[in-house]
This record gives C-alpha cells, sequence and structure tokens, in this order.
C-alpha cells in the first residue's frame, strides 16, 4: 500500500511570538528547497496558531493544534473548540497525547469524544497511544496500544480523517527507543486492530506514525519499516534543520 509519508511537529509548550514565527519561517524555506514527497504538519501551542499561519503562507505544510475540547463553544473556561481551530486555518490537531492522558487524565472515552467532535468540524485527526515503562515490562505493550487504538477511535473513523501516532510513553523525550523490530511489532499489531474495526482497506490506507525521540540519527532505521508511515517529533521539531533531516533521512 502506497501510503504518503508524514512528518508532523508537535511543539508541545514552546515558543514565543518571535521565536515561532522565525521557526515556521525557516522550516517554510527548507521545505521549499527541494521537492518533497511526504506531507508536513506543524503543531504550535495555542497562542501561536494564528501566527504560524501567517508565516506558513505560500507553502505547502499544515497547521495543527496539539489538543481540543469536544464541545463547539459553551462554558468551558480556558478550552479550545475544534470549530475556533478551524475557523483559524488549522487542518490537523494532535489528541490523546500522552501527555493528556497523565497530566489531565483523559480516558479513551474522552479522546474518541473530541475526535468525533474534530470530524465533525472537518478536522483531521492524529490520534496517540503508547504504553508506559511499567506497561512495557509487564509484557502489555500491544495489549495497551491496541485497546487504545479500539477505544479512541469513534465511529466514522476512517483513513481520510485519522492518522494514529503510537508514542511508548517512556521514549517521549528520554533519548530512549524501542529497537526497531519491536517498533514494527506495535505498528503491525496496530493495523491489525484496525482491520477489525475499520475493515482491511481502510485500515490498509491510514497512516501509522511513530514518536518518542525521533532525531536524525535514528529516523532512518525508524521511519523506513513497512508499517510505520512517518513520525511525529517532539524536540527536535523545534530545530529547523533536525526536522527537515528527519524527512530526509525518511527518504521523503
Amino acid at each position: 500500500m502506497n501510503r504518503k509519508m508524514m512528518i508532523a511537529g508537535n511543539w508541545k509548550m514552546n515558543g514565543l511570538s518571535a521565536e515561532g514565527i522565525g521557526l515556521a519561517k525557516e522550516i517554510a524555506a527548507k521545505v521549499k528547497q527541494k521537492k518533497r514527497t511526504c506531507e508536513f504538519v506543524v503543531c504550535p501551542p495555542f497562542t501561536l496558531l494564528n501566527l504560524v499561519k501567517k508565516a506558513l503562507r505560500g507553502s505547502k505544510i499544515a497547521l495543527g493544534a496539539q489538543d481540543c475540547h469536544f464541545a463547539e463553544k459553551g462554558a468551558h473556561t480556558g478550552d479550545i473548540s475544534p470549530v475556533m481551530l478551524r475557523d483559524l486555518g488549522c487542518e490537523y490537531v494532535i489528541l490523546g497525547h500522552s501527555e493528556r492522558r497523565a497530566d489531565h487524565k483523559e480516558s479513551s472515552a474522552l479522546v474518541a469524544k473530541k475526535v468525533e467532535a474534530a470530524h465533525n468540524c472537518w478536522l483531521k485527526t492524529i490520534v496517540c497511544v503508547g504504553e508506559t515503562l511499567e506497561q512495557r515490562e509487564s509484557g502489555k505493550t500491544i495489549e495497551v496500544c491496541s485497546r487504545q487504538v479500539r477505544e479512541s477511535l469513534p465511529e466514522g473513523s476512517r483513513a481520510a480523517n485519522v492518522v494514529v501516532a503510537y508514542e511508548p510513553v517512556w521514549a517521549i523525550g528520554t533519548g530512549k527507543t524501542p529497537t526497531p523490530q519491536e517498533v514494527e511489532d506495535v505498528h503491525a499489531a496496530i493495523r491489525q486492530v484496525l482491520a477489525k474495526k475499520i475493515g482491511k482497506s481502510e485500515a490498509a490506507k491510514m497512516r501509522i506514525l511513530y514518536g518518542g525521540s525521533v532525531k536524525p540519527a535514528n529516523a532512518k532505521e525508524m521511519l523506513t519499516l513497512e508499517d510505520v508511515d512517518g513520525a511525529l517529533i517532539g524536540g527536535a521539531s523545534l530545530k529547523a534543520d533536525d526536522f527537515i533531516a528527519i524527512s530526509d533521512n525518511a527518504g521523503c
């Protein structure tokens, strides 16, 4: 199956106005330097969305957000609705990131509710799944990730509106990574779960990204695996050279 590679940057809670504009412009300039075969997405914090959108104008880089509420409007102080994100020009939103699941106690049921709301507002979703170190050491990696996929994707999920990102929690920001074989095993298991949930044809088309200490040095061995269709990049996405080098080493 010929799935288009995706290189997505999650800036997390980083960047003030000048930094965000500068980084976005630098990434856009580097993407333009040569023909690219992958899809690029940048997901800055809410405060930078409008500024980054303007900085990316004229490029083919998609704008994404890092979270959204499930309601379109209402008494939800501090939250951002999917319709607001769409109004700002977002194409994607990250949902179910492990930091949201841990820090904000988000369940897969809540993630599914958010995913459905995002789809209803014509946003595409990057849905994150992944196991903790304790779960991994207990041999529950496949079980945990499979359950999260089943419970986090609502009815109507398909390859056109969902990208799944496997991010082992213990690898995020630590410099530690699973072996390429371990990554491939989890991605293959996720695709099997998807086949049962949305059908073999849609599952074969849906992209599954890897995330968790992705950097130029390990991009080639991770992102050329059969069931790996790109990367969701954290810290390395805050440096334009590293972000582009990852796509280069992934062959896109």
